[in-house]
């Protein structure tokens, strides 16, 4: 696999399920192996070093080219919950991705290949009496008006190294992540400074909480998102005040192991395949 410069979708993986409206994200806490994060004040020598790390992070990383993911998830919306787990391989460079997804106990193959997701429900749930579905994400990107990488690549390298300044980086202190001394540093993203900011700001907020353990090559080894999303406002035609509108947590944590591991992802058979991406346009467009 090539190592081009520009493009690289470190984690695309970890929003496909997202964009298609299904909880692919399903996350824990960052507990377990991690030995106690330390805390210290830093120079402002030290923190330059620290935003310098993260800067280039995705880079060192995509440059492994491929590697093992264990995707974590949990969802919150109105004191109820929902989690997933997956595991599978991703190329790094392309975002194209083989994962087997574990949800509400319930087995889902997904496939993400040219940023199309591809995903085989259990028996009986896929609509059509065809055992897969498909997402066009490109598509469902740019309906959202988030073109077809920011959503897509939450981790998109560039974009984050233009919204990642020495004021937002901290670092927390050495810690162990499935068997790797990693260093842990806490990232403040200014959603302004992403590509379409003004959008992506209405439904996470200003800023984007995030957390990445890096080794002692520089590569990724976890990457931790919090995000709320708060759903669209609605007029009311009474007088009354409006309720607050609903909001959704989601803690999306991504490991990374196994770096070089082979990547072989494949469409199905078309006669196997309903293409919802119309429905997922609606979707998007209701919402919006």
């Amino acid at each position: 696999m090539g190592r081009a410069g520009n493009g690289r979708r470190v984690c695309a993986l970890g929003i496909a399920g997202v964009l298609a409206g299904t909880v692919l994200v399903g996350c824990g806490d960052d507990s377990g192996d991690e030995a106690q994060d330390t805390s210290a004040q830093s120079s402002a020598g030290a923190r330059e070093q620290s935003t310098q790390a993260v800067r280039s992070a995705y880079d060192r990383t995509a440059e492994e080219d491929t590697a093992k993911v264990k995707l974590r998830v949990r969802t919150s919306a109105q004191g109820a919950s929902r989690t997933a787990d997956g595991q599978g391989v991703v190329d790094l460079d392309d975002g194209d991705s083989v994962m087997t997804l574990s949800v509400q106990g319930q087995q889902i193959e997904q496939r993400v290949i040219d940023q199309v997701l591809y995903q085989k429900l259990p028996r009986g749930q896929a609509p059509g009496g065809k055992p897969w579905i498909k997402v066009d994400l490109g598509k469902v990107a740019a309906r959202q008006g988030t073109g077809d990488r920011s959503m897509s690549d939450p981790a998109q390298s560039a974009a984050y190294a233009r919204a990642i300044t020495d004021k937002d980086v901290t670092e927390k202190g050495k810690a162990t992540v499935n068997g790797v001394r990693t260093t842990h540093y806490r990232v403040s993203v200014d959603v302004d400074d992403l590509p379409n900011g003004d959008t992506l700001r209405k439904q996470v907020g200003p800023t984007l909480p995030m957390d990445v353990w890096l080794d002692d090559e520089g590569r990724m080894r976890r990457q931790q998102i919090d995000m709320t999303v708060k759903a669209p406002e609605t007029t009311q035609p009474s007088s009354d005040a409006s309720p607050a509108p609903e909001k959704v947590t989601v803690r999306t944590v991504m490991d990374f192991t196994d770096f070089g591991t082979e990547v072989e992802a494949d469409e199905p058979p078309a006669g196997q395949v309903t293409d919802m991406t119309g429905k997922a346009l609606e979707q998007g467009g209701r919402q919006s």
